[in-house]
């Protein structure tokens, strides 16, 4: 039997190692240290796609034989005719004028994944819609105090409570909305002869 490369997620998110320890195969995680700045003109999907780049990139050239696993996630929701990017909420005040907003709503997530090995980049792109119930602001508050997900793109955890919120969710792979699409993930794996 060969050993696959070394398994690494440019992340240092407890929510992907979550969804990557899934699979069942050893990895160790680094932080890419790449910054997340916005770039003018860029479109959600852009951001997302150079992002997961841009992370897989900065892990892969400290370790050029290792496969390694990078991805970003940008929600947004339209307004007046743009996207609006939702960032991480980080306090409370912010999660609150983020849940407002997508009350009633659809807000937009794209979830790219770049996976690097030597020579080899294997991307992909998902996207999640998730209709938002009307919702007071009593549940808005009552959310947030059951399950604060201030670390979260647009202030919840699907995976968690945050379903409560929800009339519906679109998805070809529910883990993306998670953060990591751990379908098109395992695809890119086989392709690179790690047995998963």
């Amino acid at each position: 039997m060969t050993a696959f490369p070394t398994l690494l997620l440019a992340s240092t998110s407890p929510h992907r190692q979550a969804l990557l320890g899934r699979l069942g195969l050893p990895f160790t995680c680094q932080a890419p240290g790449v910054g997340e700045h916005d770039l003018a003109g860029e479109t959600p999907p852009q951001r997302a796609a150079r992002l997961a780049r841009a992370k897989a990139a900065a892990v892969a050239q400290r370790h050029p034989g290792a496969i390694v696993i990078g991805s970003d996630q940008v929600a947004s929701l339209e307004t007046g005719g743009s996207p609006r990017i939702l960032h991480k909420p980080g306090h409370r005040a912010n999660c609150l004028e983020q849940l407002r907003a997508m009350s009633g709503n659809i807000a937009r997530f794209d979830t790219a994944l770049a996976v690097m090995h030597g020579q080899t980049v294997i991307e992909h792109a998902d996207v999640t819609l998730v209709r938002f119930r009307t919702l007071d602001d009593a549940a808005i508050e009552r959310y947030m105090d059951r399950e604060p997900s201030f670390d979260c793109a647009g202030g919840f955890k699907c995976e968690g409570l945050g379903v409560t919120l929800f009339e519906s969710v679109e998805t070809r792979d529910p883990t993306a909305l998670i953060g990591l699409p751990l379908i098109a993930l395992c695809a890119a794996l086989r392709e690179l002869g790690v047995g998963v």
